[in-house]
């Protein structure tokens, strides 16, 4: 294996964990600052509040994009397996 091909395995590596991590993360965070400016705007400054709420909505979202993660994920590991007779 070329020191090229190793750096854009874990290119592609990267890439994926962005990817599939991403939709979750962006929910967690939009119901966090929802959240954080209701009790900004109600002055109530209680931390296990947004707990709840934002574990619910990444739980929700990712329900919802399960089949599209788990496509990805099989599609990246078809593809190393694929590669491997290349690589020796």
């Amino acid at each position: 294996m070329t020191p090229q091909a190793a750096i854009d395995l874990a290119r592609q590596a990267i890439w994926i964990a962005l990817l599939v991590s991403a939709p979750v993360l962006v929910a967690g965070m939009v119901v966090g600052l929802m959240i954080g400016l209701l009790q900004a705007l109600t002055q109530v400054q209680e931390q296990t509040i947004a707990f709840v709420p934002k574990i619910v909505a990444m739980v929700l979202v990712l329900s919802l994009i399960l089949p599209w993660l788990i496509t990805r994920m099989v599609e990246y590991s078809q593809g190393l397996i694929s590669n491997i007779p290349g690589t020796l």
